[in-house]
């Protein structure tokens, strides 16, 4: 149930990529909206889930 599918292996390649020709400061950058946008994410399948439940 952990384990990812060979789509997300390689997008997790593709970042990986992008990540190591970026800068330090551009890599935090980076980062902070790739987690922003993973606790949006996050945030609208906890919202579908409990709209789920009703």
């Amino acid at each position: 149930m952990n384990n990812i599918d060979l789509v997300q292996e390689f997008k997790i390649t593709s970042y990986i990529i992008k990540i190591n020709a970026l800068n330090n400061k551009r890599v935090k950058k980076y980062l902070k909206q790739a987690l922003r946008k993973m606790m949006i994410k996050d945030n609208m399948i906890k919202y579908i889930i409990k709209r789920s439940m009703k």
